[in-house]
């Protein structure tokens, strides 16, 4: 008897594919329900932009890659904070001890934006900023920061990820309860809704449940189901659907299954166009239209022979090209081992820029539609992710179903390990066709002298600032924390007296507490 042959994401694989496809079902891109592409044209009119995700240790050190690789052809920032950053915490606090700079940049104060951002073309180029918990402090010295710079706000262009559901789901780098955080979410929206009209307030998170160890149609589901979660929160906070619905990002895992991940995101545009249409009733285009930026797969990185990871990487992203990702990101082939170098993020830089100029994908807008195989999966794509979109709402949505998400993941990550580990799933070079004397390559070291350098400049602020003026703008930031008002607004003030990213963390952790998982 043949052996069933499956995906990655369980959907089972025949042998041959021979149709029927409905083309009348499929539509044009650019149309509702966008399976083809959420612009008619695609990259036939504009390329995706080329994020490579950075941040090394201070603020002067990632500055100078900003640099290098805006002059190596890169179209847009993407920044990495450090754990001590995500956290709410300034670098001399005692748990920052030892993490100062180590995933990301260090950023305390304003000056360490100011630091970060110099010479950089803010009215001119796009910003991701993979924040959370500490999005609207992060946010907020982006935005003083371009003025100090005479940009005004309604030109900055860019993304906060400020996706705090996923955390609770998958990551852990959460500090307040749900309820603050939502609000936290929502406060966020409404203020770039009014201040910064080009800028991206959310960016809804599938990668980190996928890295976490989710099938793809797990990440699809458990991904949209948290963006529903943050329509309603903004809609019960008094916003109305098309006026920001549009302003709505995503942001997916590309792995290597190029079939399934490509078909995943042709999916995934259908899923949340229908969801706003039918469920929170959305009537123009562009609340309707998913636009997401694409990472490809850390977790499928290997230790063992690294330049694997090259090719790994290049088939990722071809797939997240197939699929008509907005915005890429490609991972460095040395990232298992450390922070990638300058050499090997400029190699991923690369990487997509021979897929845009010399592959011949970019020619034609949705190259695979059409595919008896592709649609196919498509189509079963979508039906498990509804599936899954289904019993969480039986359980009374994303928030609700934080706990049984959970749960999903960590029993697809087991079958997955297991999976490696008797051989059934080939990873090349780790469990086959290995070869334990390929060379390590050269990587990126931390300075130990970092965070002493950190902790220093940081004490000169607080030695320079005026405390008056920052103790009065915290004790404002409390007072409406214990109220309903937007908190924006009074923490955009204690930033620009001169507060610290852990004081105004701090403050709110005063008025919210801090969420203790099971609690």
């Amino acid at each position: 008897m043949e052996e069933t042959v499956t995906t990655p994401g369980g959907i089972v694989t025949e042998e041959v594919y021979s149709g029927p496809v409905d083309a009348s079902r499929l539509g044009m891109p650019g149309e509702y329900p966008f399976t083809r592409g959420p612009y008619p044209s695609m990259y036939r009119r504009r390329l995706w932009t080329m994020r490579q995700y950075a941040g090394f240790g201070t603020a002067e050190t990632s500055n100078q890659r900003f640099h290098a690789l805006l002059a190596a052809g890169q179209t847009g920032l993407s920044v990495a904070f450090d754990l001590p950053t995500q956290m709410g915490l300034d670098s001399d606090h005692p748990l920052a001890r030892g993490e100062v700079g180590r995933v990301g940049v260090a950023i305390d104060t304003l000056g360490d934006m100011h630091r970060l951002l110099g010479g950089l073309p803010l009215g001119e180029v796009s910003t991701s900023m993979t924040i959370n918990a500490t999005a609207p402090i992060l946010l907020l010295l982006y935005e003083l920061v371009a003025e100090a710079q005479g940009v005004r706000s309604h030109q900055l262009r860019g993304t906060v990820q400020n996706d705090i559901l996923k955390e609770y789901i998958a990551r852990g780098t959460y500090i307040y309860p749900p309820g603050p955080s939502m609000r936290l979410v929502t406060d966020l929206i409404s203020y770039a809704s009014r201040h910064l009209p080009l800028w991206n307030p959310i960016s809804v998170s599938g990668y980190h449940i996928r890295e976490a160890g989710a099938t793809a149609p797990e990440e699809l589901a458990f991904t949209i189901a948290n963006g529903a979660a943050y329509v309603r929160a903004a809609i019960r906070a008094g916003l109305a659907v098309d006026d920001f619905a549009a302003r709505i990002s995503f942001f997916w895992n590309s792995h290597s299954h190029l079939f399934e991940e490509a078909a995943k995101f042709r999916a995934a545009r259908r899923v949340w166009a229908r969801l706003m249409k039918e469920v929170f009733g959305a009537r123009t285009p562009a609340s309707l239209r998913m636009r997401f930026h694409a990472q490809t797969a850390g977790s499928s990185l290997t230790a063992h022979q690294p330049e694997n990871n090259i090719v790994r990487t290049t088939v990722q992203a071809l797939a997240a090209v197939l699929g008509g990702t907005q915005s890429l990101h490609t991972n460095g082939f040395d990232e298992a081992l450390s922070l990638p170098t300058e050499h090997s993020a400029t190699l991923a830089l690369r990487t997509q820029q021979i897929l845009a100029h010399e592959s011949g994908t970019t020619d034609t807008v949705d190259p695979l539609a059409g595919s008896y195989y592709v649609e196919a999966l498509t189509d079963a794509l979508e039906e498990e992710a509804n599936r899954l979109l289904e019993e969480i709402e039986a359980r009374g949505g994303a928030v609700q179903a934080v706990e049984w998400m959970q749960s999903r993941i960590e029993e697809s990550a087991y079958r997955t390990a297991r999976r490696i580990e008797d051989g059934s799933t080939t990873v090349v070079g780790v469990n086959r066709y290995r070869d334990d004397d390929s060379p390590e390559p050269a990587i990126s070291r931390t300075d130990p002298a970092l965070e002493r350098s950190q902790q220093e400049r940081l004490a000169l602020h607080r030695a320079e600032r005026d405390q008056t003026a920052v103790d009065g703008s915290l004790q404002t930031l409390g007072r409406t924390a214990r109220g309903e008002e937007n908190l924006m607004y009074p923490m955009r003030e204690a930033l620009a007296a001169g507060a610290t990213l852990g004081e105004v963390s701090g403050v709110l952790r005063e008025a919210f507490g801090v969420h203790r998982p099971g609690s």
